[in-house]
């Protein structure tokens, strides 16, 4: 008879057929009580283990170097961001308090996301528990985000040779402005965002494809709008890539969106996303977006329905 510890180990075993891309730094930068929640980050860490991760499922992120930056992000800005020389207006656009020790953040998150990728491409599917900071515009940041670790991650990519085309699906609440900025005119990459257009950003630059929403709209209508588009994407742009921000402020209780989606609703929008992805055998890279919940475990039970459901995704179709 096989020892009940042995049959532990068996089941626990493959739980998670990905790898996760985190660092302890990410929660423990000082953010001063600011409505982005950086402890998120470690609630889900903990959450994971709790469902049967293991600490070698998690890798950390490499701090990534000027010169991946310099990829997407104009060396003007970057030598502010690196001396301090933010003027007042910049810092307010940024909406959080510059400090050299967040320029550390933002170049580790941007090597999450990389890192991230890198395993995508390998195993069909990896999980950054930070990354999708789509605000961050070639020149200067806004809304939280200082650098654009998406536009960077798809340039080094490519540069490499890594890639040929990337598909970026951005579901955050708010449209993907940086993004869309930074990466038009690159027929290699092609930006979907499905957002809610009466809230910030003020000024959409346009994606390759944007699909906006109005408050309350409401599970039923953002998957009607979602299916017109998806797995046709897939088939017609033929990515070698799916960079998929997974942002759970589209959620019925977040503070800084209103579309009103249920727990179940986001589920079944990761099902759709990643599980035509990988029906096709597309890698997926998932990063864990925006979300501010005004209880923040419901921000983490949001991040963590992505997870279960990227997992289950996975495993059927790897």
């Amino acid at each position: 008879m096989t020892p009940l510890k042995n049959l532990l180990q068996i089941f626990q075993k493959g739980k998670f057929p990905f790898k996760f891309i985190y660092s302890d730094k990410y929660w423990m930068h000082n953010m001063n009580n600011h409505i982005f929640p950086v402890e998120k980050y470690r609630m889900i860490y903990e959450k994971l283990l709790m469902m049967g991760a293991r600490k070698e499922d998690f890798l950390p992120p490499y701090t990534a170097s000027v010169e991946d930056v310099l990829l997407a992000h104009t060396p003007k800005y970057v030598k502010k961001l690196r001396t301090g020389k933010l003027s007042h207006s910049e810092v307010m656009s940024l909406e959080l308090p510059y400090s050299p020790e967040l320029f550390e953040f933002a170049l580790m998150y941007v090597g999450g996301t990389i890192t991230a990728a890198e395993q995508a491409l390998k195993v069909g599917l990896a999980v950054h528990l930070g990354g999708g900071f789509h605000h961050a515009f070639a020149d200067h940041g806004e809304g939280f985000c200082i650098l654009n670790d998406v536009a960077v991650a798809v340039e080094k990519l490519k540069k490499e040779g890594k890639v040929a085309k990337v598909l970026v699906v951005d579901v955050d609440v708010h449209q993907g402005n940086g993004t869309a900025s930074i990466l038009s005119k690159k027929d290699y990459v092609f930006t979907f965002s499905i957002h809610q257009m009466d809230i910030y950003p003020a000024e959409k630059p346009r994606s390759s494809l944007d699909v906006g929403l109005w408050t309350g709209d409401g599970d039923e209508k953002y998957l009607t709008a979602l299916k017109k588009h998806f797995p046709r994407l897939y088939e017609e742009f033929n990515p070698d890539l799916i960079v998929y921000l997974a942002g759970a402020d589209p959620f019925e209780k977040d503070q800084l969106g209103s579309l009103k989606l249920t727990k179940e609703g986001l589920m079944e929008r990761g099902r759709l996303i990643i599980g035509e992805a990988r029906r096709r055998d597309i890698p997926v890279v998932v990063l864990l977006a925006g979300g501010y919940a005004h209880d923040v475990q419901d921000t983490v039970a949001v991040h963590l329905n992505t997870i279960k459901v990227a997992r289950r995704m996975q495993k059927k179709y790897a």
